[in-house]
């Protein structure tokens, strides 16, 4: 699920090799952290959070097939 979504997210920004996915997995919570580079938080949010919202959509879709919460967190 990281290179997914750090695929997704390499292909959304303007400056793709500052982008860094970090996969937090505890016993029931799956944490991925996406750090962007200065200005491309625009980029992965998206107009109105729609692109963020669909991130999330997938996130928690494969992380509930394993019986997990799929948290995402972007950060600049």
């Amino acid at each position: 699920m990281r290179e997914l979504i750090e695929s997704i997210a390499k292909a959304l920004v303007d400056h793709p090799d500052s982008v860094d996915v970090k996969e937090i997995e505890g016993a029931k919570t799956v944490v991925y952290e996406v750090k962007v580079g200065t200005g491309d938080m625009g980029k992965i949010v998206g107009r109105g959070g729609r692109t963020v919202n669909a991130i999330r959509t997938i996130i928690t879709a494969a992380s509930m097939k394993q019986g997990k919460r799929g948290i995402l967190e972007i950060v600049e």
